[in-house]
């Protein structure tokens, strides 16, 4: 069964605060890096998944992204694929 590799980033919408991003934002201003006027902070999130085909693993990477991965109220996520085991098969 083919492997998809595949990457998704979750982030904070951009009506909900970031408190987190801003901490950091004034750290840098702190440690002399000036000239950052917007810093947000989201996560990555890589997996592995063996799956029938792309459609298939797809299917299954956007449930586990909506359903798990991010808060769907809060956070928007975007899934991209970095690789899969089929092409060569």
């Amino acid at each position: 069964m083919p492997l998809y590799r595949a990457r998704v980033q979750v982030s904070l919408r951009p009506s909900v605060l970031d408190p987190a991003g801003e901490a950091t934002r004034a750290a840098a201003a702190r440690l002399g890096v000036d000239g950052i006027s917007r810093l947000r902070i989201g996560k990555a999130i890589e997996v592995e998944l063996e799956a029938e085909d792309s459609e298939r693993a797809r299917a299954q990477l956007e449930l586990l992204s909506d359903r798990l991965l991010a808060n769907p109220v809060i956070e928007n996520w975007q899934l991209d694929f970095i690789s899969d085991t089929s092409a060569g098969a």
